[in-house]
């Protein structure tokens, strides 16, 4: 846990989080931006400051977050139709906050993905 990173105060508690999913090693919740109807954010308990830092050690509870991912998305009505997960990656690859986080993004038809 480190005492300075927004998610793992949401995991202590110390910040309130609309909470939708949590057991001992993952908390889901409403992303306070969404970007779609419905987007959530799951995360680890532990923290990992992105996905860069996942060892062949973490294999199992990295198996768990995704699992809790299919879950969580089952659980807000998004699974049938589609929905988006995306794991953004430090500076460059825009994450903005220095904790493993999984958007999952749905309630509509979300763009195709495009580089410029």
């Amino acid at each position: 846990m480190s005492e300075s990173c927004l998610f793992c105060k949401i995991v202590s508690g110390a910040i309130p989080a609309g909470k939708i999913y949590e057991d001992d090693q993952v908390l889901a919740f409403h992303d306070i931006h969404p970007q779609t109807p419905v987007h959530a954010l799951v995360i680890p308990k532990r923290h990992l400051s992105s996905l860069d830092d996942l060892q062949a050690t973490d294999r199992g509870e990295a198996g768990h977050l995704l699992e809790r991912v299919a879950h969580v998305a089952r659980e807000l009505g998004v699974a049938d139709a589609g929905y988006r997960t995306v794991i953004n990656t430090r500076e460059h690859g825009g994450q903005e906050v220095d904790h493993l986080h999984i958007h999952i993004l749905g309630g509509r038809r979300v763009g195709p993905m495009v580089s410029r």
